[in-house]
């Protein structure tokens, strides 16, 4: 997947009436909350919107999951937290409540204690005494007592765990100089080392085999009794409670499935969620790429391993979607022509497929976010992961033009683009040809970056470790910055002109040079694997386009600017950085992949970061968003469902709530 901007031309009629929605809803912290619409919702069938309400529902029962994942004891504090909101009877004008409303909210959005893309553990802004006012000073609610335990008990369990900054202090480490496993604080492993994880999985990989399952996938590592095993989630398993409610809101959606091949996937989804076997997973995910017909599709699943050190353990995530028609047309012009831009990539020959098969993609509306794309989202999705299947079989790519519409929606008039551009032109330029451009860059990172290129025999996909993700996602990014510029963008109809793709090459460069680094607390280095990646990208072409001026550093009236000199001589550059990526990947290369990483995509100039965020801070932005979900109420008439009405006015602090009441599954 990959997180981004872009954005949606609406119809006349949602542009007369996008004033009246109210897209920004919340802001505290460095986080905004935004609301996304679902157009065309209404031109559903009776039995595609009965479709969309299981499938929502299911998107929603893996919460907890998710939560449990990024750490043990997540669950509990949510629980603790949540009975606080509804029940404390204190003084809620004490300026401690709202600091406590504030962690609560970021508890929420990051699914756990630890920040949701910068990792490291986030300190309330109240003290421990106050923490067990809260507490003791609420009523009519339960908390997550363990038998036996009083309140008390509970308060002196969860004050270090929220308090010391020594405990669990990050979420996922990716210093290599550690032990990634130990040092993680995620609960993807228990009681043992990388080493040990590492011994283990060397011992029942077979390097050999085509066509091997996604090993360690769905499970957690544990010790038990002195030796390594898997606890495989299943409805019988781990995570089983919510699997099984998954389940049967899954079973509902097979009951309306639009066509048989769309049944057959969730029928075989169901199969997998009831035994955890990784082969019947590799089953679904055949099917699930060949199902090109459906309106309505969805994922569901322990998908992608971001959050995992190894790069193994996948989040539990769901996206419910159906087609945008229209918006479709333009992805259907690039999975076309993918065998073209796979002969003409400048990537060595040995890397690249030889017959491209089975690439689609669409361009949808989001109906449904849950899991790890909850409240943070991604713009793109191109899967199945399993290289084989998409040597084989193709892969499927989805732009979400509502959650891109609603991103842009949301940043209308917020100054950003006037502080951060050289020129007055640049600016122009980029507001005339940015949104279109952001489409297309997404469109070619998904569509075809992703799913180009291919491993060498006996390549593990897991061969790069802790840089396997950002050096993925910047291997799909190169992809769409060495083809935005080529004269078959306007040749196929994609770009009216070069001006568009110098509008997304300045941005590029301005994002991965500068002003990401918004996202960044002061003395940081960068861990997240997007920010790694662009990082990366900018700095390794800016380092070597010095000589002949490629990318220069300006500054005017005591701002600093990066400014492309010449378009050409940077595709050229971005060429020969895809060519040795895709060689890394392709060749499972670790040392280049963490030498190239290490070097260009971690470290933050610090003088730079601090002229950043102080021109950042008198714009009053928040650098992250996420979403609160529309809220779909089915019409039942003699115990049938004959239609679905969606809604999006809830609040975030009532959504939150309602989730935690109504989709609880784990203890």
């Amino acid at each position: 997947m990959v997180a981004g901007c872009k954005k949606k031309e609406p119809a006349p009629a949602a542009a007369a009436s996008a004033p009246e929605f109210n897209w920004q809803i919340d802001q505290f912290a460095d986080l905004k909350i935004l609301r996304y619409q679902v157009p065309e919702f209404e031109a559903l069938t009776p039995k595609q919107k009965e479709l969309v309400y299981y499938l929502s529902e299911a998107a929603l029962c893996g919460r907890d999951i998710f939560f449990d994942q990024n750490y043990r004891h997540n669950l509990k504090i949510c629980r603790t937290l949540d009975a606080i909101v509804q029940g404390y009877k204190g003084d809620r004008n004490d300026p401690r409540w709202g600091e406590f409303m504030t962690y609560a909210k970021r508890v929420w959005f990051s699914n756990g204690i630890h920040h949701h893309y910068a990792n490291d553990k986030f300190v309330p802004g109240f003290d421990a005494d106050y923490f067990a006012v809260l507490v003791k000073g609420s009523e009519g609610v339960s908390f997550p007592l363990a038998e036996g335990q009083s309140v008390d008990d509970l308060i002196a369990f969860l004050r270090p765990i929220l308090f010391d900054p020594g405990v669990a202090p990050k979420r996922m480490s990716l210093d290599s100089t550690k032990d990634l496993v130990t040092s993680s604080a995620s609960n993807f492993y228990d009681g043992v080392t990388q080493a040990e994880v590492e011994a283990y999985y060397k011992g029942i990989v077979d390097k050999k085999d085509e066509t091997p399952i996604s090993y360690g996938l769905n499970t957690r590592v544990v010790k038990k009794n002195g030796k390594v095993v898997e606890e495989v989630a299943s409805v019988n398993g781990l995570y089983g409670p919510a699997i099984a409610k998954i389940v049967y809101w899954l079973e509902k959606a097979a009951g309306v499935a639009e066509n048989e091949p769309q049944k057959k996937v969730i029928e075989t989804l169901i199969a997998y969620y009831r035994t955890g076997d990784l082969e019947k997973f590799d089953e679904y995910n055949i099917l699930w790429v060949g199902d090109v017909s459906s309106l309505v599709d969805f994922v569901n699943g322990f998908i992608e391993v971001y959050e995992d050190p190894l790069g193994m353990k996948a989040s539990w995530e769901s996206v419910v979607n159906f087609k945008d028609l229209a918006a479709t047309k333009r992805a259907d012009i690039i999975s076309a022509n993918a065998q073209w831009f796979e002969d003409n990539s400048p990537v060595d020959p040995r890397f690249k497929k030889k017959e491209v098969k089975g690439v689609s993609a669409k361009v949808i509306t989001a109906a449904m976010l849950g899991g790890a794309c909850y409240p943070s989202t991604p713009i793109g999705i191109n899967l199945p992961n399993a290289n084989w299947i998409r040597k084989n079989y193709g892969s499927k790519s989805v732009t979400m033009e509502n959650i891109t519409y609603a991103y842009d929606q949301a940043s209308l008039k917020s100054g950003f683009g006037e502080e951060f551009s050289y020129s007055p032109e640049l600016l122009e330029r980029a507001k005339k040809y940015g949104p279109l451009a952001g489409n297309i860059h997404t469109d070619l990172h998904e569509v075809l970056g992703h799913g180009s290129g291919q491993l060498l025999p006996g390549v593990a996909a897991e061969a790069l470790k802790n840089y396997h993700s950002p050096v993925e996602e910047s291997r799909a990014d190169l992809f769409a910055l060495f083809y935005i510029m080529d004269d078959k963008m306007v040749e196929l109809g994609l770009l009216p002109s070069m001006d568009a793709a110098k509008a997304e090459y300045d941005l590029q460069v301005r994002n991965g040079l500068m002003t990401q680094l918004t996202r960044i607390q002061p003395g940081k280095s960068i861990e997240q694997a997007h920010m790694r990646g662009r990082s990366m990208v900018s700095h390794w072409v800016y380092e070597k386009g010095k000589a002949d001026n490629v990318i220069s550093r300006e500054t005017k009236d005591g701002k600093t600017f990066f400014v492309v000199n010449d378009y050409q001589k940077l595709r050229r550059l971005y060429g020969e950085l895809l060519a040795e990526v895709q060689r890394i990947t392709s060749e499972g290369d670790y040392e280049a992949a963490k030498n190239l990483i290490e070097t260009y995509g971690v470290q933050v100039d610090q003088d730079l970061h601090k002229e950043v965020l102080e021109r950042y801070a008198k714009l009053h932005l928040a650098p992250y968003s996420g979403f609160v979900n529309p809220v779909y109420t089915p019409v039942v008439v003699d115990d049938k469902i004959v239609d679905v009405k969606v809604a999006c006015t809830e609040g975030y602090v009532e959504q939150m709530l309602r989730y935690g009441k109504d989709y609880s599954f784990l203890q």
